[in-house]
């Protein structure tokens, strides 16, 4: 785990304690050295504007100024806009296409629906322009449109009525009206996400053509993995963004689950030191940070991303046409991205995802929901203290966070950085353009708090589908073990012996106490697991 134990953005990697196994022998023997990694845009927005340089394996890892798309993404005084920018709203893989789904972005209530008709993702104004029903809680009709189950009415992909089951059936043509329309947001699918423009006013509607989402090239590149993850976090998106900018919390925070540098004097415990991070060319649009190690990066409002030290591995090759061996160097790769996505005050959402070109082999036979209960717990660890955190300083202030916080090290340098960002061009905190007066969600019970069923599972395909089957795992073994019981109980005692009769007995008690552990584990790894810093 060496990558992530000296990261900025490190706080989501495999845990200590699941490292112990073959998974930790195979990360820390290849995460050791600088790679060069690629966040590109398409080539006809580097044709048409001032972008950074991309980085690959074949060209410089200095990177110039933040992009300056062609569209306007500032409002007229200069300021950032947090309505011109795409917003992803959920991985691929964690939507079904059989039925409609809710999230809120931006305060924005939305449904996200599959529109078989013109196979793409839609993404509509969660709201029936009939009486104002949520579509999300509606369904996809045979003829593939989205239905309000309220009163039956029915929307194609472009958002038009295109049945109203109590208009006349001789007219008016209620359906083609205007205000029967469902409200569109202009979507798109790239990385395997879905994205949207959280705008639906008809001119925005090919805003595709002037600006796309960040591209990451890791993600379509098919030598490299792309498992993600996604969870609604308990505290705001300015909270969850500096948190995955500070590597010198790791140490202490995720201590037990993270391995950390063996430093041979060390001060205490944990091993914590100084870290040296620059931040430099900080715009509009975002900034860069540097360390000797490697290169991160922010894309206002949503992206963080970060190269991490992987090294070059020599292989030996063979040489058809002269018949010998030659050595060449193979480039070990890997980036952490990290999207962190404003829901409302108090809540965001985290996709992530860690594209790697060596290894490929452990995605394949490692199940998808074993990777992100790891994660998931590294996320606990820390969860409490920042939701605490963000309530502190809505009491001070936002705009006030530097004179309440001493900052005085260079390892809260990306932290601050993003603060002055937000202070200096996006109005120190999210644009919720009225929708919320401003005051945090109450703090639930710790469990309620840290729940990972509602906040992840239901959330993901894998851990959910993970979850129905231990489930029914877990009552089949009680109902083996009811069955071997009763079998000895209602059979003659001169049909079996004593030895059949200790067997079916030692297994029946064996089924039960494997059905209590495992619902032990399914609380634990799908519902609630705390992290006690106290004794740890």
């Amino acid at each position: 785990m060496e990558a992530l134990r000296v990261s900025p953005v490190h706080s989501l990697g495999i845990p200590s304690k699941l490292a112990k196994t073959h998974f930790r022998k195979f990360f820390c023997s290849n995460f050791i050295s600088i790679p060069s990694s690629s966040f590109s845009f398409d080539q006809r927005n580097l044709s048409k504007s001032k972008l950074f340089t991309a980085i690959s394996s074949s060209v410089s890892t200095e990177l110039a100024d933040p992009f300056q798309p062609e569209l306007e993404t500032q409002t007229p005084d200069g300021k950032f806009d947090w309505y011109a920018h795409w917003y992803p709203v959920m991985p691929v893989c964690d939507l079904d296409k059989r039925r409609p789904h809710a999230k809120k972005v931006m305060g924005l209530d939305v449904v996200v629906w599959w529109d078989r008709n013109d196979s793409a993702w839609k993404v509509f104004d969660d709201s029936c322009p009939h009486r104002l029903a949520p579509l999300s809680e509606g369904r996809i009709d045979q003829w593939g449109r989205l239905q309000c189950v309220y009163h039956g009415w029915c929307f194609n992909g472009s958002g038009d009525c295109k049945f109203i089951p109590q208009a006349p059936p001789d007219g008016p043509p209620l359906h083609t009206f205007k205000k029967a329309c469902a409200a569109v947001y202009p979507s798109t699918v790239q990385n395997d996400m879905v994205w949207f423009w959280p705008n639906t006013d008809p001119q925005y509607k090919d805003v595709i053509l002037k600006k796309k989402p960040p591209y990451i090239a890791e993600l379509d590149d098919p030598s490299f993995t792309k498992i993600m993850g996604n969870r609604d976090i308990p505290y705001g998106y300015e909270v969850l963004i500096e948190n995955l900018m500070d590597p010198a919390h790791v140490p202490y925070a995720h201590y037990g689950i993270m391995r950390t540098p063996l430093r041979k004097n060390k001060a205490d415990r944990e091993g914590g030191a100084p870290l040296e991070l620059i931040v430099e060319n900080s715009h509009t649009n975002g900034f860069t940070g540097r360390r000797d190690y490697g290169i991160n990066k922010f894309f206002a409002p949503c992206v963080f991303y970060s190269s991490l030290p992987i090294g070059q591995n020599r292989d030996i090759e063979a040489d058809s046409s002269t018949g010998t061996t030659k050595e060449s160097s193979v480039q070990k790769r890997m980036v952490l991205v990290f999207i962190c996505i404003p829901v409302s005050p108090g809540k965001s959402r985290l996709i992530w995802t860690f594209p790697r070109n060596f290894g490929i082999w452990l995605d394949k036979i490692v199940p998808r929901w074993m990777f992100h209960v790891g994660q998931n717990l590294i996320l606990d660890s820390d969860l409490y203290l920042l939701h605490v955190e963000e309530r502190k300083i809505m009491d001070v202030g936002p705009g006030q966070w530097q004179k309440a916080c001493f900052v005085p090290t260079k390892s809260d340098a990306l932290v601050v950085a993003f603060r002055k960002w937000l202070n200096r061009y996006a109005g120190g905190q999210v644009d919720w353009r009225g929708k919320f007066s401003g005051a945090l969600p109450p703090t639930p019970p710790r469990e309620q708090l840290m729940d990972r069923y509602w906040s992840h599972v239901v959330n993901c395909s894998s851990c959910n589908a993970a979850y129905k089957s231990l489930n029914v795992l877990e009552v089949v073994l009680q109902v083996i073990s009811v069955a071997l019981i009763g079998i000895v109980a209602a059979t003659k005692q001169s049909l079996l012996s004593m030895v059949a009769k200790t067997a079916i007995v030692s297994t029946a008690v064996l089924c039960f106490a494997a059905s209590k552990w495992l619902a032990h584990f399914i609380h634990k790894v799908f519902h609630f697991h705390d992290y006690d810093h106290a004794f740890r």
